[in-house]
Order: structure tokens, then C-alpha cells, then sequence
């Protein structure tokens, strides 16, 4: 009874969760909106339907999702549940969806995309809303509540409505800094910027920020210059240019003056500064003052108009270019002769060796007198100087020596002939001329007291050619020329052949001749003739021909091989000839006795073949033929000859005999194809004859040899027998 009980206890919660099944039939995800204005809200709705066994409350959870990223998550015993954002932002922008778990099961909604357009403005700050020039405005963009990445777009812009910008990017942050310098007339700035984001579901620009206003203080007023001389300066006069400024706090400004590119004073931590001199006409031009302090700088500018007091004195020689010892002159003057001051001067050096103190000045000139001259004059303090006049006192050239460069008077043909000619004394420019024979090669000329160096290339064969330079400068003496020198040109040998006589095979014991010869080349020509792979020359001889025979005598076997000459000049370059193939094959008188050895031995072979046959031969016994089986019956019944030289001849086929005297073989009428083909076979048989008269007392051995031969038609064998028997056989 308990066991029922508790059965049924334990039976009744799975009835129980057998009544609370239940489906999710549909999950959908609304929005008011899928375009929202940014700082709007974006409100989300998620509705859930379900279908249950019974009716029983029951727990949603909802899960909203963007960017399959979990947002936020609540439950409910509700179908259904909104969430908010608010406010709205572009960062907001994306794809949404609501998940629902309920009772262990889970379905999802359909995605929904919303866009959030626009950005919210962004907030542009200053470091500091004072700045000096030459200093930097430090700006920070920012804009809030809104997700990186970001370009932010900084504008600057100026009193005259100039305007200046700069882009940064920012990947992490949701701001940015830059700099921007404070440039000069720099007075009020207004600053302004812009964000712009871009991502997958598009790209936005906010709208500028408020604007920024930075005020700029000068550190120091525009500089002033002025002088303090008359308006109409002449030269004499005192010359005072100052230069002044103001400034707004006591700051280590430098100022300068400076004419064209030349600094002409300076000082720092000062507002003023002056400069003085007296002037001339060099001090004519544009003068600059300049105020400077880090990045920012201020200038001005003044023109200065001097009076010229004298112009420049004019230096007149007799002549710029003369001879050693002849006479120089040199005058000095002004134009509208004023009085003046007058000295003639020398250079170098720089300053200038005072010649005389006079406006004309005569002398012997000597070559040392080559130099640069003026004249200087004095009116009121005032000095000039003359435009330089460059006077050459010219000494005449000395004897021109001609040398070779590489002090060898002999050439080869093809090459470069390397000359110099110099003279030892003489006033530079000197113009050195080369000349082969009579005609002009090249003029160089020298501007020191160096060499002059010519080049002649050698393209044509002459034994001899004949050189010869010249000297000349300026002085009027004439031209001096060298001794003359002659140079040999040597062509190199060329084309060489070699060959021999008689060609390629010589007989044992004779002599060859080498013939080696070269188309071209300057005499004497060294000859070589070398055997291959051996180092030491078999001939040599330097002659004054282009060709040289060589006579070999009494050749052998290892004479034989490959050969070559080479030929080679006082030009130092080797030709080689080909290679030349020399066999040595036997003499005549060794062709003959070799040949008779071979008859010698052929007659020996031959006699020793035909003594042996010969032998042969007399060692054979007499044959007896027998044809037809009664003369074999009735032979029988004879008495047979005895003796050791009796041969009997028996023949077994067309059945006649024949005596041994007269021994007739078969007629080629019984012969046949048959037989003319047939083998014939020889048989050493022991036998044993009993004589027919006499008892057999001892016994003989008796050799009998057969010849057989078989047709081919196997009809029938004829047989020749010849017995050799004993004293005592029958």
C-alpha cells in the first residue's frame, strides 16, 4: 500500500510538466523609425508568441543584440518589452535583432537595421586665449558620446579673412590636438572644427563647432629706420642709419641693418641700433632693418642716394704686353682734372706695393714687372681706385727640347707616339707646334711653365719619320725650333706560315726541311721552331729576311710528332705559326728486307708443308681394290702374298678388280652427284690374321684403315679397305 502511494506521488510532477509544454511561434523586433536624427532616441520593441498546453504564467527573457554584440537583456512574464537609447547617436547606427528564451527554448527575430544621421556638434577649445607672435595656439577638438574613428578637420582664420587648415585622424579617441604658429600682422584669430566619421553602414560630417577666438599681443612695435644725414649726401659726408622698435615687455630681441646681403651692425636685448660711416659711392643702395624674435621677424626698408665727389681715375699703360728691357709707361688722370692725390700702385699682393707717388710712373720693364697695376687718388679723404690694368713682360723662349715619353726612339706600327716639347725659359702663354717632316701636326698651348704633350698614332709603315717642335710667345723675337729627331716605326710580324718539304711523312734515316715565312714585318725577325710540349727550341736564328729554312737531318721514330715556329721582331709581339704533322714511316731498303724475310719464311713453311706430305705419303701401304663378293669368295682361297710391303686394295661396289700395279678408282659415270658428295671417314682397326697354312703360333697385330663412303641417297657404301699386314698374315 505505501509502495502505491509513493508511485504515485513520484507520477503526479511529470503529469505536471506534461501540462506545460509549450512553442515559440514567432519573434519580432520593431522600431518607431529605422532613420533617426541624431540625439533623437531609437526605441526597440520586442514581441514574443507563444502557444501552451494550458494556461500557466510563464518567464520571457529578451536579448537584444546589435551587431551580434549583447546590448541589454531583462525578463518579463509579458509577450513583450521595449528598450530605449536615448539620446541617439551615430555610433548607435547598425543591425538589430531580440532573442527570446522561454521554458528552455530559443528563437530569434528577424534582423532590423536602424541609421542614425547626422553627428552631434563638436567642442573646440583653446589652450590659451592670449598668445604672443611667434608663439603656437594649441586647439582640442572633441566630440562626446560619440566612437572613434574620427577625422577631424581644424580651420584657422586671419585678420584678412585668409583661412588655414589642418586634418588629424584619430583611430582610439574621440578628440584631437594640433597646433597652429601665430605668423606676423597675426592680431585676432577665430578658429573653428569638423568630425567626420566613416564605418560599414556609412559616413557623416557634423556640423562646425562653435567658433574660438584667440587674440594675438605683438612683443615688439614695426621697426623704424632713419638717417640722420642731409637729404643731398655727397661723398666726405657722415653717413647715420638707426634703426628703432618698442616693445611690449623686455624680451632678448635682436636687432639688425644690413645692405644687400651684408650685415653692416647688430646688437640684442637693445631697441635700437646705428650705423655710421662716411660715405662714398659704394654706400648707394637699399638699406634693411630687421627686428627678430624666435619665429617672429619684422623689417624695414630705406634708400640711400650718394653724391659722387671725383669719378674713378683711369690708370693708362704704354703697352699691356712688351718685351724684356723694353720701356713701360703708365699715366694717371681724372676726368674734369680735379686736383688729387695721385700713387701708382703694383699688385698682389692685396694691399698693393706703392710704386710712386705721382700721377705717371716710367720704368725698364723686366719680367718680374708682370703684374696687376692701379692708381689711386685722394680729394677730401676720399680715395678711388682705378679699374686694374694687368701689364706681361714677356722673355723669349729658349731652345725647345723633344723628348719621348717613354724615351724610346722606336714605334710600333699601329700604336701612339707620346712627345713632349718644353722650353726651360720663357713668358707663359707659349704655343708649341709639333711638325713630321714638313707637315703640321698640333699646336697646344701651355699658360705655366710646364710641358707641352702631343700625340701622333702610327698608322702608316716608314722606316723613319722625322720630328721636330717649335716654341713662341709673345716677344717679338722669332720662333725657336728643336733639333730634329727621328723615329723608327716597326711593324709587327704578320701571317705567318709554315710547312716542310717533303710534306708530312718522312722515311726513317732521311732529312726534312722547315720552311717558315711571314707576309710582313720590320727586319731582323727572330725565328723559332719548336717541337709540341717541349720547351726547349729545336731552331733559332735572327736574320734580315722574312722567311728561314732549316734542313733536319737523319730522322727516327720519336722525331715524329707535331712542330711550329714562331716568329717574332723588335715590335715584342710573337706570332705562331699552325701545327705541322711529321710521321716517319720505314725506309725503302727496310720495306725490302722485310718483304724478303716474309718470302724466306713463306718458302720454309712451304717446304716444311710439303715434306711432311711428301713423308706421309711413303708411309703408306699399296691398295687393292675388290669389287663384287665372289672375287672377296675366291681371293679367299689364294694363298696371300707375304711381306711387310705388300698392300691388297679391296673395292666393294660395281664388282670388278683391279691389280695393285694398275689401280683404277670409279669412273665418273659411277661416281655420280651422289658421289662426288659423299663423306669420307677413316678407321684405325687392330685385327688378327691367322696364316691359312700354318698353325697359329704367335699372334700378330695387323692396323687395318678403312675408307668409307656413304652416298647420300644411302642406296649403298663403297668401301676401299687397305690392310697392312704381317709377314704371317693371309
Amino acid at each position: 500500500m505505501y509502495f502505491a502511494v509513493l508511485v504515485i506521488l513520484l507520477h503526479c510532477p511529470s503529469l505536471k510538466a506534461q501540462d506545460d509544454v509549450i512553442t515559440i511561434n514567432k519573434v519580432e523586433l520593431t522600431v518607431p523609425s529605422q532613420k533617426v536624427k541624431n540625439g533623437m532616441s531609437i526605441e526597440l520593441t520586442c514581441i514574443v508568441d507563444v502557444s501552451k498546453s494550458a494556461s500557466f504564467q510563464m518567464q520571457h527573457t529578451f536579448l537584444f543584440y546589435k551587431d551580434d554584440s549583447l546590448l541589454h537583456n531583462t525578463t518579463s512574464e509579458q509577450n513583450r518589452t521595449r528598450y530605449k537609447i536615448s539620446p541617439a547617436r551615430f555610433a548607435d547606427s547598425g543591425i538589430y535583432k531580440c532573442i527570446v528564451e522561454a521554458n528552455r527554448k530559443t528563437k530569434s527575430s528577424n534582423d532590423l537595421e536602424v541609421r542614425v544621421e547626422g553627428l552631434c556638434q563638436p567642442k573646440l577649445t583653446a589652450l590659451k586665449g592670449e598668445v604672443t607672435e611667434g608663439e603656437v595656439v594649441t586647439l582640442r577638438c572633441e566630440i562626446p558620446e560619440e566612437k572613434p574613428p574620427f577625422i577631424f578637420l581644424f580651420i584657422k582664420i586671419s585678420s584678412n579673412q585668409q583661412s588655414q587648415e589642418k586634418r588629424k585622424q584619430e583611430l582610439k579617441a574621440n578628440f584631437a590636438s594640433v597646433e597652429f604658429p601665430v605668423e606676423e600682422r597675426d592680431r585676432i584669430l577665430r578658429f573653428q572644427c569638423i568630425a567626420q566619421v566613416n564605418s560599414v553602414v556609412g559616413s557623416e560630417t557634423s556640423e562646425p563647432s562653435s567658433m574660438t577666438i584667440v587674440t594675438v599681443v605683438e612683443p615688439f612695435s614695426h621697426p623704424k629706420l632713419t638717417s640722420k644725414s642731409p637729404w643731398n649726401i655727397t661723398e666726405g659726408d657722415r653717413i647715420d642709419i638707426v634703426c628703432t622698435t618698442i616693445l611690449a615687455r623686455p624680451y632678448e630681441i635682436e636687432i639688425l641693418i644690413q645692405k644687400d646681403r651684408r650685415i653692416l651692425n647688430s646688437t640684442q636685448g637693445q631697441n635700437s641700433v646705428t650705423y655710421s660711416a662716411t660715405a662714398t659711392v659704394e654706400h648707394n643702395g637699399n638699406y634693411t632693418c630687421k627686428v627678430e624674435l624666435g619665429r617672429v621677424s619684422k623689417t624695414t626698408s630705406m634708400n640711400i642716394v650718394v653724391a659722387e665727389l671725383f669719378a674713378k681715375p683711369i690708370l693708362t699703360p704704354s703697352l699691356t704686353d712688351l718685351d724684356e728691357n723694353k720701356s713701360l709707361s703708365l699715366w694717371c688722370h681724372i676726368n674734369g682734372s680735379p686736383k688729387a692725390n695721385f700713387s701708382i700702385v703694383k699688385r698682389p699682393p692685396e694691399n698693393g706695393i706703392l710704386l710712386k707717388t705721382s700721377s705717371n710712373f716710367t720704368i725698364q720693364a723686366q719680367v718680374n714687372d708682370t703684374g696687376s697695376y692701379v692708381c689711386r687718388a685722394e680729394i677730401k679723404g676720399i680715395i678711388k681706385e682705378s679699374n686694374p690694368v694687368q701689364i706681361t713682360v714677356y722673355a723669349p723662349v729658349s731652345e725647345p727640347v723633344l723628348s719621348v715619353v717613354n724615351s724610346s726612339t722606336e714605334m710600333v706600327l699601329g700604336e701612339t707616339l707620346l712627345l713632349r716639347c718644353q722650353s726651360m725659359f720663357g713668358t707663359p702663354p707659349i704655343n708649341y707646334t709639333l711638325f713630321r717632316g714638313n707637315r703640321l701636326i698640333d699646336t697646344i698651348t701651355v699658360y705655366n711653365n710646364t710641358y707641352a704633350e702631343f700625340r701622333d698614332r702610327q698608322t702608316k709603315l716608314n722606316s723613319l719619320r722625322e720630328y721636330r717642335c717649335e716654341a713662341s710667345n709673345r716677344h717679338s723675337y722669332a720662333n725657336k725650333s728643336s733639333y730634329k729627331m727621328n723615329i723608327t716605326v716597326i711593324a709587327p710580324v704578320r701571317n705567318i706560315s709554315f710547312g716542310s718539304l717533303p710534306h708530312g711523312e718522312v722515311e726513317d734515316g732521311g732529312d726534312i726541311n722547315f720552311l717558315c715565312v711571314v707576309s710582313e714585318g720590320s727586319l731582323p725577325i727572330n725565328f723559332t721552331i719548336f717541337k709540341q710540349n717541349e720547351q726547349t727550341p729545336l731552331f733559332y736564328e735572327s736574320i734580315m729576311e722574312t722567311r728561314v729554312l732549316w734542313q733536319k737531318k737523319s730522322l727516327t721514330k720519336q722525331d715524329a710528332g707535331k712542330y711550329f715556329c714562331e716568329a717574332s721582331n723588335r715590335a715584342m709581339v710573337t706570332e705562331r705559326s699552325n701545327l705541322l704533322t711529321v710521321k716517319v714511316i720505314l725506309a725503302s731498303w727496310q720495306k725490302g728486307f722485310i718483304a724478303l724475310f716474309v718470302l724466306v719464311v713463306i718458302a720454309i713453311a712451304a717446304f716444311g708443308f710439303w715434306w711432311c706430305w711428301r713423308k706421309k705419303e711413303k708411309g703408306k701401304h699399296p691398295s687393292m681394290e675388290m669389287s663384287g663378293s665372289t672375287a672377296v669368295t675366291n681371293s679367299t682361297s689364294e694363298k696371300l702374298p707375304s711381306g711387310p710391303n705388300h698392300y691388297t686394295e679391296f673395292y666393294t661396289g660395281s664388282g670388278y678388280i683391279e691389280d695393285r700395279e694398275n689401280p683404277v678408282k670409279p669412273t665418273d659415270e659411277n661416281r655420280g652427284p651422289d658421289h662426288e658428295s659423299a663423306e669420307v671417314e677413316y678407321t684405325e682397326v687392330e685385327v688378327s690374321t691367322p696364316h691359312p697354312y700354318k698353325a697359329p703360333v704367335k699372334k700378330g697385330t695387323d692396323t687395318v684403315y678403312s675408307e668409307i663412303r656413304k652416298a647420300n641417297n644411302d642406296s649403298g657404301e663403297n668401301r676401299h679397305s687397305r690392310i697392312e699386314g704381317s709377314p704371317d698374315a693371309t
